[in-house]
């Protein structure tokens, strides 16, 4: 008895070091996530780790062109990317995102149609709805009386060292087309160094050119005019009732930011879960209310609260969507705007 006793106890103790090596040298997968920064809810990352045992690595970049150079560089190997529709575009083009495999992906049912199926991404192959929004002027009218309705007003010099533009290309540019009553797409150089000039002309009155900051200095009153995108409006009107945020009568950007997989990656599978994981409408919700910007997830929008589901600024009409346009590639024309964008800030 004593050696059948010896003997489990071996038996037990090999079973014991085995599950003991077994498991200090499985290999945790592990995820490199790109996305904007402050958008996404930490708890969110926090529970798809501890639901997926995935490791999330999660990293953050500022602009598409950051994000695109970063990409392109191939560092990072990054398994998830959030571009916006002109970029997914153009990685569509330049062959670097990876075809989604929909089967691994059934929350997308939770996306609504009129969100799928748009001109950057047909198909939607290669990409899934996250956040989508306008770009317009945030105001405080307990300083600016008048009447809020044009891109006019950023350039009139009695608020001189109020006015905050968006330090991105795309954006700054596009307003200044869009004053000028040219398209945002603009490939013809006489409307972009028309817009280039006036922006130099602006140059003196603008307080400072910022992307997540905007938010920061029209809570505090440091700034009282403000490009900004929809979802930051919502944030800081909530910080500061005296706040509003207008889309102008000449039109404006409608911009769509998407999931995709990048051909970087080295976990596709877990790189689909993680977008299906993202696409659950209580996850999504939890997003929107965290982050700020408008959900195309139609089963989440239930879920948030009504002074959110209820909002111009996140879910405008459509007579005002209709004067907004997407942003499109504009392929080898991007040298111009690169250019027309260095003359800008570099100017005096």
């Amino acid at each position: 008895m004593r050696r059948l006793g010896k003997l489990v106890l071996l038996l037990c103790l090999i079973m014991i070091i085995n599950f003991i090596f077994t498991g200090c040298n499985k290999k945790e997968a592990v995820l490199n996530i790109y996305n904007w920064g402050d958008y996404i809810d930490p708890t969110v990352i926090k529970d798809f780790e501890d639901e997926y045992n995935i490791k999330v690595n999660y990293s953050t970049f500022a602009t598409n062109e950051d994000m695109y150079v970063k990409l392109k560089s191939g560092a990072g190997n990054y398994d998830v990317a959030f571009p916006s529709d002109y970029m997914i575009e153009r990685m569509i083009k330049e062959d670097m995102l990876y075809k989604l495999d929909k089967n691994n992906i059934p929350n997308l049912k939770n996306i609504d149609e009129k969100f799928i199926n748009l001109s950057f991404d047909p198909k939607n192959q290669y990409s899934v709805p996250y956040f989508w929004g306008t770009v317009g002027i945030l105001y405080n009218k307990k300083v600016v009386k008048e009447k809020v309705d044009s891109w006019d007003i950023l350039w009139d010099e009695k608020y001189k060292n109020e006015i905050v533009m968006l330090d991105s290309q795309r954006d700054s540019i596009g307003v200044a087309l869009k004053k000028l009553g040219y398209s945002m797409n603009s490939r013809d150089t006489n409307e972009l160094e028309k817009a280039k000039e006036i922006l130099i002309k602006q140059k003196p009155l603008v307080y400072t050119y910022v992307i997540d900051e905007v938010k920061d200095l029209m809570i505090a009153g440091e700034a009282n005019l403000g490009v900004v995108w929809s979802g930051d409006a919502t944030v800081v009107i909530r910080e500061n009732e005296n706040l509003e945020y207008v889309i102008p009568k000449e039109g404006s950007n409608i911009w769509f930011d998407n999931m995709v997989i990048p051909k970087s990656s080295k976990n596709k599978k877990e790189a689909e879960l993680f977008i299906n994981f993202m696409c659950r409408p209580d996850i999504a919700a939890r997003n929107t209310d965290y982050v700020g910007y408008s959900t195309p997830n139609k089963e989440a929008i239930e879920k948030l609260p009504d002074d959110i589901k209820n909002s111009q600024v996140a879910y405008p009409n459509d007579e005002d969507l209709e004067r907004c346009e997407i942003f499109k590639d504009p392929s080898d024309f991007i040298t111009k705007y690169d250019i027309i964008w260095t003359e800008i800030k570099v100017e005096y």
